[in-house]
C-alpha cells in the first residue's frame, strides 16, 4: 500500500467533511443487504456519526452484524469507499455526549429528533478507506488502513 502524505490525508479529510449524505449498506442476521442513504458527522478520528431510529431497517442490522460499507461522492468524479464496524452510542456517557453533540453541530434539525422514543446515535469507525479520484487522465487512488484512519 502506498504511502501516504500529509497533503493527501488532507484532501481526503476535507472530502469527508464535504458530503453531509453518504450511502451506507448493512444486512441482517441471515446476511440479506439494505443500503440507506444518511446523514453523518465525521470525527477528528475519522469516524462517521448518525442517528437513526429503532423502527428502521438499518437498527436492527447494525445490532445484528456491525459490519458496514459506505459510499461517498461522485459529482465530481471524486468518491470514498469506507468499511467498518458500528457502534450502537450509550446514552449517559461522555462519548455519547460528545459524538451527538458533533452531530447536532453538522444537523440542527436533528435536535428535533433528540427526545423521540427509539432514537439512537451510532458511529462507525473506519477499518479500510479508499478515496478515488477521476478528475484528470491519470486517476489518484490512495488506500488508507485502520492504523492511518484513526490518526
Amino acid at each position: 500500500m502506498k504511502i501516504i502524505t500529509p497533503d493527501e490525508l488532507a484532501e481526503i479529510d476535507l472530502f469527508l467533511q464535504a458530503w453531509p449524505h453518504v450511502t451506507l449498506a448493512t444486512s441482517d442476521a441471515h446476511g440479506k443487504v439494505q443500503a440507506a442513504v444518511i446523514g453523518v458527522a465525521v470525527s477528528e478520528r475519522r469516524e462517521l456519526v448518525f442517528d437513526t431510529l429503532e423502527s428502521t431497517r438499518k437498527y436492527p442490522n447494525l445490532i445484528a452484524n456491525p459490519q458496514v460499507a459506505v459510499t461517498i461522492g461522485w459529482d465530481d468524479h471524486r468518491t470514498i469507499q469506507l468499511e467498518g464496524t458500528a457502534e450502537l452510542l450509550v446514552p449517559g456517557t461522555a462519548t455519547y455526549a460528545s459524538l451527538q453533540a458533533l452531530y447536532l453541530g453538522r444537523f440542527p434539525s436533528g435536535s428535533e429528533r433528540v427526545g423521540w422514543p427509539g432514537i439512537a446515535y451510532f458511529r462507525v469507525r473506519p477499518s479500510w478507506l479508499r478515496y478515488s479520484d477521476y478528475r484528470s487522465g491519470e486517476p489518484r487512488i490512495f488506500e488508507l488502513a485502520a492504523a492511518t484512519l484513526a490518526h
